[in-house]
């Protein structure tokens, strides 16, 4: 007779001291499911380091004399203005999240993780698809081809469109459970029924450089609503884990301006006193890089 292996429950690490270092703000938020969408969620298994373990790494790279000459918020925030950014890739987190198949095919485009997604060779195809919230179904842009507009369709055209995205889902995961069931056709074929809203899940490891290039992008503007409910969920988290860098980050990359040679020029006519026309004229910016200017201009105008 075979004895099974039996595990030892979970330690917490409120009753066994680690002589890892800590963050508190994290501590607070591991294991809970942070909701994103209609059923998914961000959920932070574990995570290594915290603001002091980027401060310790900087100061080994570059001396001794760094602690004379910077205090640790200092020292952080220099290493974010000046984009040091190995330090920050002393740190790592650790999420289990679970999302549309499309937000994972956007998702995947950020190469710099680790990643062990759910299969559905080996697991039955879950019955769970996004449907998006009323007030999120609109048209497609005129402007921008991969996104959407910002013209009201209509309470009529938005309750059909949700009637025929249910109806949808609910044929093609028929048409799985009958493939799967009593046709017997393996899961690894039944499966390429089933729509890009069906949910998947995956784990997903990442260091604290590449995180925040993750959401500088996609908690932008331009970023896809669904994604950017995944980003902020993760968002919160990365602002109780490593506060410093977090404020360093928000100071220094999502509420900075980058600008171009000819962008640095228009705007130099524009100190000088020149309109906003003749500044563009100017500078040689027309077309697209003439409207993203000017919504850098209006940013900086709003901005406290």
């Amino acid at each position: 007779m075979i004895t099974p292996i039996t595990y030892p429950p979970p330690v917490s690490r409120t009753t066994h001291p680690t002589a890892r270092t800590i963050a508190p703000g994290a501590e607070a938020l591991l294991g809970q499911e942070l909701r994103a969408l209609d059923l998914g969620f961000v959920q932070p298994v574990d995570y290594m380091g915290n603001d002091l373990d980027i401060v310790q790494a900087a100061r080994v790279s570059y001396g001794p004399s760094t602690r004379r000459l910077h205090d640790e918020r200092g020292l952080l925030r220099y290493l974010m203005r000046h984009r040091h950014t190995t330090p920050f890739e002393m740190c790592e987190v650790k999420f289990r999240c679970k999302m549309p198949i499309f937000v994972a095919r956007q998702w995947i485009r950020h190469r710099t993780a680790n990643v062990n997604e759910m299969s559905l060779r080996y697991s039955e195809a879950p019955d769970e698809f996004y449907t998006p919230a009323l007030e999120h179904i609109s048209l497609q842009s005129r402007d921008n081809k991969q996104g959407r507009d910002e013209l009201d369709p209509g309470p009529q055209l938005r309750a059909e469109v949700l009637q025929l995205l249910r109806a949808g889902q609910e044929e093609s995961y028929a048409a799985y459970e009958r493939l799967a069931g009593p046709l017997g056709i393996a899961r690894e074929l039944a499966r390429t029924v089933l729509p890009v809203s069906l949910y998947t899940q995956w784990i997903w490891k990442i260091d604290l450089h590449n995180l925040l290039h993750f959401l500088d992008l996609r908690q932008g503007p331009h970023a896809q609503l669904e994604i950017r409910a995944f980003a902020e969920r993760m968002a919160e988290f990365t602002r109780a884990w490593v506060p410093l860098a977090w404020e360093a980050f928000e100071d220094y990359r999502r509420g900075a301006f980058h600008l171009s040679r000819l962008e640095a020029r228009a705007l130099r006519r524009l100190l000088g006193g020149a309109g906003d026309q003749e500044a563009l004229e100017f500078a040689g910016l027309s077309g697209r890089e003439a409207r993203e200017f000017t919504e850098k201009l209006d940013r900086l105008r709003r901005a406290e």
